[in-house]
Order: structure tokens, then sequence, then C-alpha cells
């Protein structure tokens, strides 16, 4: 339960600053909500459990299947799957979150995205993750 919790805290902060730093890439709140507010919070992690969700099922599964062209292009596919599911997460946190969600604006905005977010979560697992003791 520990990790579950320490790995949507981790992708919540990831996806923050994902969001601060490329421009196409966005959390759409209820309209009158600041970036402050407890909504934006709420929203950030309801996107963090559906990346949660979506990267260790739909993820894996895709992963798999791009296997043998993950070894054609020497790994660098793993950068389009990843943008893919970015894309795919924002398309869902839309739909399920009535409107409110994440918001990536293209595959280019995803692809850096994407990147950005797996650095981060890289950095924060390597800190976070021994200090719990996990």
């Amino acid at each position: 339960m520990k990790s579950l919790f320490l790995s949507t805290v981790i992708n919540a902060i990831a996806l923050w600053l994902t969001t601060v730093l490329i421009t196409g890439v966005a959390i759409v709140m209820p309209a009158g909500e600041t970036k402050q507010s407890l909504g934006y919070f709420l929203t950030l992690l309801f996107v963090a459990i559906v990346f949660g969700l979506v990267n260790g099922t739909i993820g894996r599964v895709l992963r798999f299947l791009a296997f043998p062209i993950y070894v054609l292009t020497l790994g660098l596919m793993a950068l389009v799957v990843n943008a893919v599911l970015l894309i795919f997460v924002a398309w869902l946190t839309q739909v399920l979150g009535f409107g409110y969600g994440l918001s990536v604006d293209g595959f280019g905005a995803g692809f850096w995205g994407a990147i950005v977010l797996s650095i981060v979560s890289w950095l924060l697992g390597l800190i976070l993750r021994p200090a719990v003791g996990r």
C-alpha cells in the first residue's frame, strides 16, 4: 500500500513539473479554479492515478507487442510508445473526468512531455524510494 501511494505521489509531482516545463501539456480544471486550489490538486491526483493504471496495464501490453520494433530501433521506439501513452491518458482523463484532466496539444508536446515525465519520475523515485524504505 505504501508503494502504491508513493508511486501515485511521484507521478503527480512529475506530471505537475511536466505541465510547468512543457507548454503543450496542461491540466484542465473547472472554471474559476486556480493552480493553488484544492480542485487543481485533486485533478492532478486523478490524472496521476489514471496514468499509473494505464502505464501498468496498457503500457506493458504495448511494450510487449512493440518489442521487435524496440530491438530494430535500439530502444528509440520507447519514446514513441511513451508519447502515445501520454496522449491516451490525456484523452482518457478528459472522458472520465467530464472534461477535466490532462490536455496534450499534439504529438510533439506528448513526445517531449513523455521524456520530461520519465526523467522526473526516475529522479524522484531514485530519491524518495530509499528514503521511505521500500
